[in-house]
């Protein structure tokens, strides 16, 4: 037998012997899998420890929501993976992978939170992660152009609810330049001014003269340090004396010889809560403050759209060091679980929790575990504030079964 011809009859003989192997065909997916067989498959292979899977947040599913619209969901994690507004250390780029990889501990199977009294991943909210923005490090034009229009986009999505006119996003920054891009897109959605609540040692509202430099240029207006500022200017915070927002947590140094960036501060509408005032108030007066200062106008009005902004270097830097402006005599994390629990009942439509720098933090993920359970108590207060509103829907006409059915069917595991 001439060579070519016996490498062929050798081959035919391998095929055959790899389709009799796999059944007598050669697709696996040939086979049509009833429902049943499907969920036992999942009950059988579905599980995924704390220490396996791909790496999204709390084991949630992945989908690029960005590329994918026909994917609703209620609550979306998404990263912006950007750090080149600092002022200091970069590196927060890396904080959306790192938030992620210390979620692993959180599964929908033992997710109950105790202290606010519901398992956000077992209930009505569909909550998926949204993986990340594609942030050019390139240019901060650009990069900002891209925050601003991927915000709008994912915002103006319909909610996989009736309890939700608009779905929620949570994201994972990066540095804190990110919350201009996100108000701007909460201004278009909403039609209307947004409230911020920002826990940061820092203001964040500083005019962008107070970075001196002879090299000056609009681009560089725009930084960590001045995005709400800006977002000011810009129209896009409320400037009603009777609706300001709220710093918390504050113990930053200020310019020059007295006290003008407070005073500026206030001129744009701020209320400040220091670190130190927890000395003197405790974690209940820091929350009632907090209340106080969101609280409607009117006895039973209609609550504000708040933004939800945590910079993890409200902590102190034993509790958090891999951060990029590290500030001594922050509070504890117990503290800023404590109050962020008890001001659950806030209108939140949107929140972050930005510079997380995982290279300056230690091999335990103390910075970057801080964060992601930050993530969880403002996901526990999004589910919990949700379901206020099903007698609602109910009383509007809605299938109270299809409710029901969200809630039963939400683990995903």
């Amino acid at each position: 037998m001439k060579p070519v011809l016996l490498s062929a009859a050798l081959a035919a003989v391998g095929n055959a012997v790899l389709v009799n192997g796999c059944g007598g065909h050669g697709h696996a997916h040939d086979k049509d899998f009833s429902a049943e067989e499907l969920a036992e498959l999942e009950r059988k292979w579905g599980f995924e420890w704390g220490f396996s899977g791909i790496g999204s947040f709390a084991h949630l599913k992945y989908v690029k929501c960005l590329t994918t619209p026909s994917e609703l969901f209620d609550i979306g994690i998404i990263g912006v993976p950007f750090d080149t507004a600092v002022s200091y250390r970069p590196g927060a780029r890396f904080g959306p992978r790192a938030i992620r990889q210390a979620s692993s501990r959180q599964t929908s199977f033992r997710g109950f939170n105790p202290r606010a009294g519901i398992n956000p991943y077992q209930n009505w909210a569909k909550i998926l992660d949204c993986g990340d923005v594609p942030v050019t490090p390139m240019d901060n034009a650009m990069a900002l152009r891209q925050m601003t229009e991927a915000f709008k986009e994912l915002g103006q999505r319909s909610p996989a609810s009736k309890l939700l006119q608009k779905p929620r996003l949570i994201t994972l920054g990066g540095d804190h330049s990110l919350a201009l891009p996100a108000l701007r897109a909460l201004k278009e959605v909403y039609g209307r001014p947004i409230r911020v609540l920002h826990f940061d040692a820092h203001l964040d509202t500083w005019h962008p003269e107070k970075y001196p430099s002879t090299w000056t240029s609009d681009q560089a207006q725009f930084n960590h340090g001045s995005m709400f500022w800006l977002a000011g200017n810009e129209g896009l915070l409320s400037n009603s004396s009777t609706s300001p927002s709220v710093h918390a947590g504050l113990r930053t140094r200020l310019s020059g010889n007295d006290f003008e960036d407070f005073d500026d501060d206030t001129a744009q509408n701020w209320v400040r809560l220091t670190s130190d005032d927890i000395d003197e108030l405790g974690t209940a007066g820091i929350i009632k403050a907090i209340l106080d200062a969101f609280a409607p106008t009117e006895e039973g009005g209609e609550q504000d759209p708040v933004y939800l902004s945590v910079d993890i270097d409200v902590l102190d830097p034993a509790f958090a060091p891999g951060t990029g402006t590290p500030e001594p005599g922050g509070w504890t994390s117990r503290e800023l679980i404590r109050i962020l629990r008890g001001i659950e009942g806030l209108n939140v439509v949107g929140a972050d929790v930005v510079e997380v720098a995982p290279a300056y933090q230690g091999t335990g993920e103390e910075t970057a575990l801080a964060g992601a359970q930050v993530v969880y108590e403002i996901l526990s207060s999004m589910v919990k504030k949700g379901r206020e509103g099903m007698g609602k829907v109910d009383a509007a006409g809605s299938v109270e079964g299809k409710v029901k059915e969200e809630v039963i069917g939400k683990d995903e595991l």
